[in-house]
């Protein structure tokens, strides 16, 4: 895993939004279209601010979720809230081009396997959070979506929340994959990812292709 260390959350997220202009504009040259799946968690709203500054053909992204809390339609808690207000119809993403997982359906599992049938061969980007306690996606610590073989699965309760998320394979079939980490509380936790601690549920992110932008509060603690 690359770590890309700024100065500041603002500045992190900055550099994770240059380099997905480069991404997406490449995948958009070769195939027309870029598939962006995008976490929820703390540091989601720094960055649809830098991403709504870039200069990104936004209306050929084809915009999906990492995760969602099982929660009613604009929810505060529900991920896509935040995903579509603050962020999809900010840049102009088209309607149809925003995919959100259906976590109001009655029957979750058959939810997920509608979500994983309509998701692109293999996504050009995954943007994933790390939580203090070394989570990533809705993958909870012990949980058996760290095992799961379907590329969506439904998690039992996890932070007062059922879940539903891409699973480890899916994500590690990205063609790029990049974590947003900011802040010293996640310091621990980043400094274990990046030590390759398996206990973690985000080690279960492949560290080929995957780049981590931090800021100095969480790549170095002491500074």
């Amino acid at each position: 895993m690359e770590l890309v260390v700024a100065a500041t959350p603002k500045a992190a997220a900055r550099a994770f939004a240059g380099w997905f202009t480069v991404i997406a504009r490449q995948a958009m040259g070769k195939r027309g279209v870029c598939s962006l799946a995008m976490s929820g968690g703390s540091t989601a709203a720094e960055l649809f601010e830098a991403l709504i500054e870039t200069e990104v053909f936004w209306g050929r992204v084809e915009l999906y979720q990492v995760d969602e809390r099982v929660a009613p339609d604009e929810d505060a808690a529900r991920n896509a809230t935040a995903l579509v207000h603050d962020f999809a119809e900010q840049v102009g993403i088209p309607e149809s081009r925003v995919h959100l997982m259906d976590v109001t359906a009655s029957d979750l599992a058959a939810a997920a396997a509608r979500y994983a049938a309509a998701l692109p061969k293999r996504f050009d980007v995954v943007h994933l959070g790390l939580g203090a306690d070394g989570h990533t996606a809705s993958w909870p610590p012990g949980s058996p979506v760290l095992l799961a073989a379907e590329p969506v699965a439904v998690t039992g309760p996890f932070n007062g929340h059922v879940r539903m998320t891409l699973t480890p394979p899916l994500v590690n079939d990205a063609a790029h994959r990049a974590f947003l980490v900011v802040g010293q509380d996640k310091a621990p936790a980043l400094a274990r990812l990046q030590a390759g601690d398996e206990a973690l549920p985000a080690a279960r992110v492949q560290r080929a292709a995957t780049t981590i932008y931090a800021d100095r509060a969480a790549a170095d603690p002491k500074a």
